[in-house]
Parts: structure tokens; C-alpha cells; sequence
């Protein structure tokens, strides 16, 4: 099989972003200066320039993986032809929401990913606020795919397609697309959802580019006129040293893990358990909240 030279696409990609991460800022500052904070911003961009420096060393290890599997243990062999690059674009959205979701419903994969929702403010410089802990980890949910037959190489460039993709869905000044396209793909204002810390918006819309992985699987949730986006955590932090946003929640799984006083399954829980599970109980989760807040608007 001949396999073509394609590019590392993120490379490409970083002097667009950072283009369009200036022009943006300068036009929210202008219009809402309260809605931008120049602290925050460069604490995303550290962040991103991390997560490129620690992937270099952890791609490496992913791509040994991936390639082993591929040379060894793949089922059948997809060439570079056309319709193999849209089955790879279904197939790894498809890795991906399962990926994210999990991000979000497991605390150990959470400790990676609450990085990405830890600012207060919404904009392109929050697609690139991401994890230097979580590039290993999530790679296990792909590895079905070079056991398919799909080459390493498609695989990390649809992977990077997708990481550009959702770039642009990280703004406010795009309200809504064309009612088709919001029905089909992830959009600004699906996004703006997956970032609220608001009850009804928690761990929702987990869609990289096709939002309809959401839909089937109910984690659906449209963005409502009457409940603003409030962004950032349920419970926020308030720095922007990109040491402690990297490894904040790290410390305090391992604290609450260690300083609990139950049985060792109870201890491991604490990694395997969602956000805000506590071994006696009075942990609130997510889904609690959001019963909460619609019985409560229910009755209003």
C-alpha cells in the first residue's frame, strides 16, 4: 500500500490560531471589555504551548502503540483512498465523544480535563487551555481503530483535522449557524453549552465535530435563551499560574483519596467514581444538580 507524506496539520495551524486569537480579543475588548481578561488568555496559550512541548514525548509512545497493533493484530487493510478518509472522520468522532465523555464522568480522565473548562471566559483562546496530563491516557479509546485496519498516519491526521476543527467553535461573537448545519455538526453555541457550569448545561454536548453522537446517546442539550452560559467550573479556581491549572484537581484527588477514612475500594473510587462522589454519600454529581435545578424551574 503507498502511503503519502501528510504534514503534521497542527503546525500548519498555530499561526492562524494565533492570528485569529489577537483579532478576536481585540474585538471583544472593544465591545465588552469586562468579557476579556489579558491574564487569562496568556494562561490558555501556556497552556497549549505545554500540552505541544509534553505531547511531543507522549505521541511518541502512542504512535509505537498504534503502530504495533496496526503491523500485528489489524483485522483487514484500508488504503488512502476517498472513502476511507470519511470513514476515519466517523469513526474517530464517534472514539472521540466516548473520550470526552468519559473526560467528563470518570474523575481520574476529569483530572486531565478540567484543565480545558477551567477559565471563566469563553473565547479562541480557551480551545487551546489543554490538559499536560490527559494526551497518554486518552488514547485508549482510539485503539480500535489500527486494529480496523485504518493507518496510524490517517488516524493522527483525522485526529488533528478534528483538534482544528473544534477550534473555532470556542467563541461568543458566532451566535447560531443555518438550523441543517447546528443539527448536524458541533457549533459555537453547542459548545458554549459543554462549557456552562450552569446545572442544565453539566457534562453535556461532548460532540467533536458531529453533534449527533450526543443526540443518539442523550447527552443532548440545546443552548437556552432564558439560562445564560455561566462559564468555568461549579467550583472555580482562581489563578492563572498554568503550573497550578495543569495539576490542581491531581492534588485534590489524591488528598481526598488518601484522607478519606473507608476501605481501599472506596479510596480507588474516589479515581474511578464521577465528580463530586463521596464515599459517605453526600457527594452532589452532576445529574443531581440538573434534577435539582429542573424541579425547581418545573415549579416556577
Amino acid at each position: 500500500m503507498e502511503i503519502p507524506e501528510i504534514p503534521n496539520l497542527i503546525y500548519y495551524a498555530i499561526p492562524f490560531f494565533i492570528v485569529t486569537v489577537i483579532f478576536e480579543g481585540i474585538v471583544i475588548f472593544k465591545k465588552k471589555p469586562e468579557k476579556y481578561n489579558l491574564k487569562d488568555t496568556f494562561a490558555s496559550l501556556s497552556m497549549g504551548i505545554g500540552n505541544v512541548i509534553v505531547n511531543l514525548l507522549s505521541k511518541l509512545l502512542v504512535v509505537f502503540i498504534f503502530a504495533f497493533l496496526y503491523e500485528n493484530y489489524r483485522i483487514t487493510t484500508i488504503p488512502f483512498i476517498w472513502w476511507a478518509w470519511l470513514l476515519i472522520l466517523f469513526a474517530d468522532d464517534f472514539c472521540y465523544y466516548w473520550s470526552h465523555r468519559i473526560g467528563h464522568e470518570s474523575r481520574f480522565f476529569w483530572a486531565s480535563h478540567i484543565v480545558h473548562h477551567s477559565s471563566q471566559k469563553y473565547n479562541l483562546s480557551t480551545a487551546l487551555r489543554q490538559t499536560w496530563t490527559g494526551g497518554f491516557f486518552s488514547f485508549i479509546f482510539y485503539i480500535s481503530l489500527p486494529i480496523l485496519g485504518f493507518h496510524p498516519l490517517m488516524i493522527f491526521t483525522q485526529m488533528s483535522i478534528s483538534l482544528i476543527y473544534q477550534y473555532w467553535i470556542h467563541t461568543e461573537l458566532i451566535d447560531k449557524m443555518p438550523r441543517w448545519f447546528e443539527a448536524i455538526f458541533n457549533t459555537p453555541s453547542h459548545h458554549r453549552v459543554h462549557h456552562g457550569s450552569n446545572p442544565i448545561y453539566l457534562d453535556r454536548n461532548h460532540a467533536g465535530i458531529f453533534i449527533i453522537w450526543d443526540k443518539l446517546f442523550g447527552t443532548f442539550q440545546p443552548e437556552l435563551k432564558e439560562e445564560k452560559v455561566v462559564y468555568g467550573l461549579t467550583s472555580n479556581i482562581t489563578t492563572f499560574n498554568p503550573v497550578k491549572i495543569a495539576f490542581h484537581e491531581w492534588i485534590a484527588v489524591f488528598k481526598d483519596a488518601f484522607t478519606a477514612k473507608t476501605t481501599f475500594i472506596n479510596k480507588l473510587n474516589y479515581f474511578i467514581k464521577p465528580p463530586g462522589w463521596k464515599h459517605d454519600g453526600n457527594g452532589l454529581l452532576s445529574n443531581d444538580l440538573r434534577k435539582e435545578w429542573l424541579k425547581n424551574n418545573k415549579s416556577n
